[in-house]
């Protein structure tokens, strides 16, 4: 069981990125799916989920309208959009998979499967 995340960089405010979570080992379309932000003395943040079968979707108020979560069963990849960057947006973001009941689906500790960490920066 493999999640590889890429696609942080350095932003300006107001502009894009698109973040991926390759999965191998397993399939993706089965489990609840995850991204996470943390910045350092700050505990870890659900940004966006999806439950199994991608039935129930979540986002993080701070980023409703902005971010969007998906994901290419056929690539067995998921996918974060995130639009109109800002510099509170600045974290280390990773991707999770889990079996995760739909009340917890933002919890982090759900979650057993974790990716590598992407850092994405916005600068104002």
């Amino acid at each position: 069981v493999q999640l590889q995340a890429s696609g942080g960089g350095l932003v300006q405010a107001g502009g894009s990125l698109r973040l991926s979570c390759a999965a191998s080992g397993f399939t993706l379309d089965y489990y609840a799916i995850g991204w996470f932000r943390q910045v350092p003395g700050k505990e870890r943040e659900g940004v966006s989920c999806f439950s199994g079968r991608g039935s129930t979707t979540y986002y993080a108020d701070s980023v409703k309208g902005r971010f969007t979560i998906s994901k290419d069963n056929a690539k067995n990849t998921m996918y974060l959009q995130m639009n109109n960057l800002q510099p509170e947006d600045t974290a280390v973001y990773s991707c999770a998979v889990g079996n995760v009941i739909l009340s917890s689906m933002s919890d982090a500790r759900g979650y057993a499967s974790w990716g590598q960490g992407t850092l994405v920066t916005v600068s104002s």
